[in-house]
């Protein structure tokens, strides 16, 4: 039987119990200590790439492996601190200190996309000021999605591709980039296939976001493959049961975070996170592909760090609560992190203009969700019970 919640403008939500479930889907997922490993073993070459937005295809064509670096929760932090101010976001903090104390000795280079202040002070730190094996190669972003934006992100992207070159040994032609382009289009259309049939997967919120996220590290069909099969299994006999909330932020770190919800009653029916479905980046029709991968980036849903207006943020916030039937939104964020901040109280009130109600949150990365934090969680929850 389903219970059924009714939120200050009148609207109801319906959360189900699940009767039963045919299968639990179990899949072997590799770390990003075996991806890595599997891709040099055949020859390849690895780039860690720290957040946020960059075009996979291109490390494809350059037969790189692209790893990507979100504050390792295992890092020394101090290393990190001796070279940033303590008000800097722990993404960057523990990405440097990691890197100072040889995490990221397996890479063959570092790609630093400049999507906020911290992240370009870090790309200046590990170029001019911090001596690593290996060379830095940053990448700037545009703040809009124009014509002549498209343009600059086009040739920035060929920029890096040249730089690149020299660590591949690769020259990849317009033609094999498309052919890249292709095959990491398909990774990007069954995230989206997954995401629209969450509901139906047998799956914990964890484990299925563990495999969203594999998409960080993991080669596209590798990926694709661990995805196709959790589509074609049994789907749940039963929608799944749990106070249905929505979660946006940066990553969700620690995953713990799941099991904590799912313990308080609670599952997530969408997420507007940076690194699962903020990237679901939208195909491009140009045929120019340095074109097409700088329009797929720039066209992606809106986003603090590509510095989409509050009201296209809201909007988008606005939609994914609605239609996933969302009885709320857990804004999920790293401490200082200014970009999605500065958008917070806008959202915030936006939302609750049309009876959502929504919480902050603010983690670190490499701490166990604190005591406070729970509690919070719980009230939180519980209000919407």
């Amino acid at each position: 039987m389903p219970r059924r919640g009714i939120l200050p403008n009148g609207r109801v939500w319906t959360q189900w119990r699940e009767q039963a479930v045919d299968v639990t889907i179990e899949l072997d997922i590799p770390t990003r200590k075996q991806s890595i490993e599997a891709h040099k073993t055949n020859g390849g070459r690895i780039a860690a790439v720290f957040p946020i937005h960059y075009p996979r295809a291109l490390f494809r064509a350059h037969r790189l492996l692209p790893v990507e670096v979100w504050g390792p929760p295992s890092a020394d932090v101090t290393l990190g601190d001796a070279h940033l101010q303590s008000y800097t976001c722990s993404i960057v903090r523990n990405g440097l200190a990691y890197a100072i104390a040889g995490g990221l000795d397996a890479a063959d280079l570092f790609v630093v996309p400049h999507c906020c202040d911290s992240l370009q002070g870090l790309g200046s730190l590990l170029i001019d000021f911090i001596h690593c094996r290996q060379p830095t190669f940053p990448l700037y972003l545009p703040r809009d999605h124009r014509s002549i934006d498209v343009e600059f992100f086009a040739q920035e992207i060929k920029s890096l591709s040249e730089k690149l070159a020299g660590v591949s040994g690769c020259h990849p032609s317009d033609t094999e980039v498309a052919a890249a382009i292709e095959q990491e289009q398909l990774a990007v259309v069954i995230t989206q296939t997954l995401v629209k049939q969450r509901e139906s997967i047998p799956q914990s919120d964890r484990a299925f976001h563990t495999l969203l996220r594999s998409r960080e590290y993991l080669p596209a069909e590798h990926y694709t493959a661990l995805a196709q099969t959790v589509l074609d299994a049994p789907p749940a006999a039963e929608s799944r049961w749990g106070i249905p909330l929505i979660l946006a932020g940066v990553v969700p770190e620690p995953m713990s975070l799941f099991d904590v919800l799912e313990g308080m009653g609670a599952r997530v029916v969408g997420d507007d996170f940076l690194s699962t479905e903020r990237r679901c980046y939208p195909a491009s029709a140009s045929d120019d592909p340095w074109r097409n991968m700088a329009e797929s980036i720039l066209n992606g849903p809106p986003d603090s760090t590509r510095g989409s207006t509050f009201e296209a943020r809201l909007s988008h916030l606005r939609t994914l609560a609605q239609t996933r039937s969302a009885a709320g939104v857990i804004f999920y964020q790293i401490k200082f992190c200014e970009p999605e901040q500065f958008y917070y109280p806008m959202l915030k009130q936006g939302l609750e203009a049309i009876g959502i109600p929504s919480i902050l949150l603010e983690v670190e990365l490499g701490e166990p969700l604190g005591g406070q934090v729970v509690t919070r969680l719980e009230a939180f929850v519980e209000q919407l019970s």
